[in-house]
């Protein structure tokens, strides 16, 4: 193959060079809306690929490009070509805006965990513990309608665990004794509390 049969491809029809993105910035700021949706075309991935990165978020990285390309239609005549490019500029309000989202959604997560009225516990358990001090209450009062034998008796064979033989040496009665007040105790009790037979 020699050197003349090598083709390179002419010049094309004249296009018309892209203006930089510093250009099209100072366009922006001054109102141009054909400017800033070229901006918004040419930087709006780099914006959401930054914020994606720091939020981990899909949504929220969305959310976050929003707020920075608002933030750069109604801040444009801030830009100052001396300090940097215009991409540099926008990508440093992109990292500083999703930073801030970072620190937001941390802040709302600690004041929930701060505020929680549960103490962290799961609700059905705390009301698990409401329940079960009423019905202590309510076991109480009714405890409080035997007669002194009967009371005792039970306290010392539900409560102290003893058996029927121990609770009647305790309280120096007769065993038959004791099982009758017990059994008449534990039917007034039953009532009280409204338990079914």
């Amino acid at each position: 193959m020699n050197a003349k049969t090598l083709q390179f491809p002419g010049p094309g029809p004249a296009e018309e060079p892209e203006e930089s993105l510093d250009e099209l910035l100072s366009q922006v700021a001054r109102g141009d809306e054909e400017a800033f949706a070229q901006l918004y075309d040419r930087t709006s991935s780099a914006v959401y690929g930054l914020a994606r990165r720091v939020v981990r978020d899909p949504a929220r990285a969305e959310e976050v490009s929003q707020e920075v390309l608002l933030q750069v239609w109604r801040t444009a005549s801030r830009f100052d070509r001396s300090r940097g490019s215009a991409k540099s500029w926008i990508l440093t309000l992109t990292h500083r805006r999703a930073v801030d989202a970072v620190r937001h959604d941390q802040a709302s997560t600690d004041r929930e965990r701060r505020y929680d009225w549960t103490g962290g516990r799961d609700v059905d358990v705390v009301d698990d513990e409401v329940t079960l001090r009423m019905e202590h209450q309510q076991v109480r009062r009714c405890m409080g309608t035997l007669t002194t034998l009967q009371r005792e008796a039970v306290g010392l064979a539900y409560y102290g665990g003893h058996t029927y033989a121990e609770t009647a040496t305790l309280l120096d009665a007769n065993p038959a004794t004791i099982k009758t007040r017990m059994r008449d105790g534990l039917i007034r009790l039953r009532d009280c509390l409204g338990v079914a037979s």
